[in-house]
């Protein structure tokens, strides 16, 4: 019986054992069918997500014209080169031009295991790489406090800095702060004034101000009323105009930044309740104070399809780079020699591509022609890097329409955490009554914030999230309370069977039934499952990957004893603990709170 401890660690996946003498065997059947390939190209070309009756398998439908036979016909006769089978092997079967091969149950056991408990806290976390990256999202305009369609943004982009780092890439976040923009100004601008003296129909939307109110709510206020006061009064416009041009020569009104700031350090404060925290925060105003942003319009001034305008503003003729027909010309200076947003934003990706090899921006779609936008100013001035763009959709509520803090239709995200974890405590309280109230509360404030921040990343970003309490605070679900309860009943097994710790002697002969197989299987696929959303930015992959590792762990618990078992005990002890592991590292990735009770 094998008996295992967190001491040395061998590679952090498991396929990295179990894949070579597969491929080694799939090499000989391409050999013996006359077609060459590669060994890389093979393994690439492997599938090892796992799937009902299969744990690895090669599609054959790109060297089937070379074979010249269908793809069917060709995965057949590569098993029928495969068999009989042996060791590590199982089985191996065609269908549909796929070959699936299934490993042996103990071998599945052993590596599985021997992985988990020698790299224990480790496991799901790959090896330190030199290569860097830098993720910006969130970079939501300080002008009050966050409403919940901003934060979509903000849970995908720190998923992703999370798995990067389990993937050994060390990552940055960054929160790019517009301080030179209209809508900063617009605070500057009622706030150099008191509440007082603000013109009535400002007063009339924000007739009071509490001094005790949470800086971000209290500051912005009165800004969607400000927004459509200007529509009508160009006198104010004249005045905030003017503070743009103020802040663009590096004399800005005073308190301008420490407001902002102010602010901004509201709206991370609502972020930290669901485990968000930035590293840097950039500010737009200190790319001009340095020169960077001067030194890319000397540039862009002599761009292949630069021009200047009737009126004396600077201009990229950018027909050429597929951008919609009425956006063909970019202005990147305006005639009175400030400059803009965009041009602003190409400073800020080359300081961002001197410093990272790999720089990521987590935008709402609504600004993908930004994206495009940047990219043909980037391509003007020779810059061959480009950063990866990560696009998602918008986030609504069951009453519709899109949320705007300029319009005041946002729903707050304070507020909606607030409801979640009181609606949580409601639901937590129904189910254990041997509780204390504080108990309770600590389990609701996890489980109500968890519940939140899962029901928006669990959907992939092309598709937009219409937010349904009922959904989020499921026990039995797709949520995040469904992720939790697993991991406490896992951790509650473990707590009875005295067993909270390594050392876990397992016989990996032993776990052979259905149920066990399925979780190992889960289990092994955590690594890789890192590496791929690290490599391709699909956060929600890791979402689901949450939710099949517990609703598999609860199938498992349903199909066999494990307190209760005969000679299987101990193994079945070490697979709960496995499976514990696993887990909570894959909650901790996603930002839900792992729980030891519920």
């Amino acid at each position: 019986m094998n008996s295992s401890s967190p001491s040395s660690r061998p590679p952090p996946d498991p396929w990295s054992r179990l894949a070579p003498p597969l491929v080694d065997r799939l090499l000989e059947a391409f050999r013996a069918e006359s077609l060459p390939v590669e060994r890389p190209v093979l393994e690439s070309a492997l599938d090892r997500t796992g799937g009902e009756g299969w744990d690895l398998a090669l599609a054959v439908h790109r060297w089937a014209r070379t074979a010249g036979r269908t793809p069917p016909r060709l995965a057949e006769d590569l098993v029928a080169r495969l068999r009989p089978v042996a060791p590590p092997l199982r089985s191996a079967d065609a269908a549909h031009g796929y070959v699936n091969l299934t490993l042996e149950p103990a071998t599945v056991a052993r590596e599985t295991l021997e992985t988990v408990f020698q790299r224990w806290e480790r496991y799901g976390h790959w090896e330190p790489s030199s290569a860097n990256a830098c993720v910006e999202h969130t970079s939501a305009n300080p002008t009050g406090a966050f409403h919940v369609g901003r934060v979509r943004n903000a849970i995908i982009g720190d998923t992703l800095v999370r798995v990067l780092r389990a993937r050994g890439i060390p990552a940055v976040t960054q929160y790019y702060v517009d301080d030179m923009g209209r809508q900063a100004a617009m605070i500057t601008w009622i706030w150099s004034r008191s509440p007082e003296s603000w013109p009535p129909e400002i007063r009339a939307e924000a007739p009071t101000v509490d001094p005790a109110e949470k800086a971000d709510r209290r500051l912005g206020r009165p800004y969607p009323a400000v927004s459509e006061y200007l529509k009508s009064h160009p006198e104010a416009q004249a005045e905030v105009a003017a503070i743009v041009q103020e802040v663009e020569r590096g004399h800005p009104p005073p308190d301008h930044r420490a407001r902002i700031s102010e602010i901004l350090d509201g709206m991370l404060a609502s972020l930290a309740r669901i485990g968000i925290r930035f590293d840097e925060r950039v500010w737009e105003s200190s790319l001009l104070e340095s020169g960077a942003v001067g030194a890319v319009i000397d540039r862009l001034l002599k761009a292949p399809h630069a021009r200047v305008e009737a009126n004396g503003a600077a201009a990229i003729d950018a027909t050429g780079y597929r951008l919609p027909k009425e956006e063909a010309k970019i202005i990147v200076r305006r005639a009175d020699g400030t400059s803009l947003y965009v041009t602003r934003d190409v400073a800020y990706h080359l300081s961002k591509f001197a410093r990272f090899e790999r720089v990521i921006d987590v935008l709402g779609q609504d600004h993908r022609l930004h994206a495009q936008t940047l990219d043909a100013l980037l391509a003007e001035i020779g810059e061959p890097r480009r950063a990866e763009y990560v696009i998602y959709q918008d986030l609504t509520v069951p009453e519709g329409g899109r949320m705007s803090t300029r319009r005041g239709t946002g729903v707050w995200l304070d507020d909606l955490l607030d409801e979640a974890v009181r609606r949580a405590r409601e639901e937590v309280r129904k189910r254990r009554d041997d509780l204390s109230d504080a108990e309770i509360g600590g389990i609701a404030e996890a489980v109500g914030t968890s519940a939140v921040r899962y029901h928006i990343l669990r959907v992939a970003p092309e598709k937009a999230v219409l937010f349904r309490w009922e959904e989020a605070l499921s026990f039995e679900g797709r949520a995040a309370p469904f992720l939790q309860y697993a991991h406490a009943r896992a951790a509650s097994l473990l707590r009875k069977a005295g067993r909270e710790e390594p050392p876990y002697p397992y016989d990996p002969a032993q776990l052979v039934h259905p149920e066990e197989q399925a979780l190992l299987r889960r289990i092994l696929a955590l690594p890789g499952r890192v590496e791929y959303v690290a490599r391709t930015s699909h956060v929600h992959a890791l979402a689901g990957y949450a939710h099949d590792l517990a609703d598999q762990f609860n199938r498992f618990y349903h199909a066999v004893p494990v307190l209760t078992a005969g000679p299987e005990r101990e193994s079945r002890i070490a697979l709960v603990a496995a499976a514990r592991r696993a887990l909570e590292t894959a909650l901790e990735l996603i930002g839900v709170t792992p729980l030891g009770t519920m």
